[in-house]
């Protein structure tokens, strides 16, 4: 499984990192540009981050490759961190963010949301002598997990007062400081922690519990019906 999305993240994108001219976000407006803005993580491998070669690589650079190759237009990436997906896609500064990003009632607020393109799950990550069967075990531990996340917002609420909840920037950080160990336990998706295990096999990383099933979406900015029936089209097929 993991060669098979290192292999996705084989072909490597020359994009423009530019922020000067607004997306244009309708669908008419796109293929008429000939330029789609997609916003893609910055530093999340596997789903994306800088490459060797100074190129932007990974699983969501991928979907934004197929995406710009099925309408025929040329792909600008915008990297972008957690916090600023939604933000980018309402202030028109992308066209459509593909960052793992995951839905929600208050997310749906701001933006719309396609099917889901990836079935990822989020959950409790640890080595096997870190006793942890469920939340309530994170009494007297240290967290780690990126901040602003679903995640988060998941611990934040149900976590026990002992629990020490380490946030971090984004993804990247939350990897290191688990590794370098800063916390006990990683809260994050499983394919993160796929690429943890990969990288240290001597940590035989478990999953102590599953916190949510968290599949990935497309995120659309409220009001282009057009761009969104296209990409759930584009997902489906």
């Amino acid at each position: 499984m993991w060669k098979k999305l290192t292999g996705l993240g084989g072909a490597l994108l020359s994009a423009a990192l530019v922020f000067a001219s607004p997306a244009t976000a309708e669908l008419k407006d796109i293929l008429q540009s000939g330029t789609i803005k997609i916003a893609t993580p910055e530093n999340f491998p596997p789903f994306g981050s800088l490459g060797a070669d100074g190129e932007y690589e990974g699983y969501d650079i991928d979907v934004a490759k197929l995406i710009a190759e099925d309408l025929g237009v040329e792909l600008e990436l915008v990297p972008v961190t957690s916090k600023q997906r939604i933000p980018f896609l309402e202030t028109d500064r992308v066209d459509l963010v593909i960052s793992t990003l995951g839905a929600n009632p208050e997310r749906a607020k701001s933006i719309w949301f396609s099917h889901a393109y990836a079935p990822f799950f989020s959950g409790a990550f640890a080595k096997p002598d870190v006793a942890v069967a469920s939340i309530m075990d994170f009494d007297g531990k240290k967290i780690a997990v990126t901040g602003g996340t679903l995640e988060d917002l998941a611990i934040t609420e149900d976590a026990p007062e002992g629990a020490e909840i380490i946030r971090f920037g984004d993804n990247a950080a939350t990897i290191a400081a688990y590794v370098s160990g800063q916390a006990d336990v990683i809260v994050t998706g499983n394919m993160v922690a796929l690429g943890i295990a990969n990288d240290n096999p001597d940590f035989d990383l478990q999953t102590k519990f599953i916190i949510a099933n968290s599949p990935s979406y497309i995120g659309v900015k409220t009001g282009n019906i057009d761009l969104l029936q296209w990409v759930n089209v584009f997902v489906l097929h």
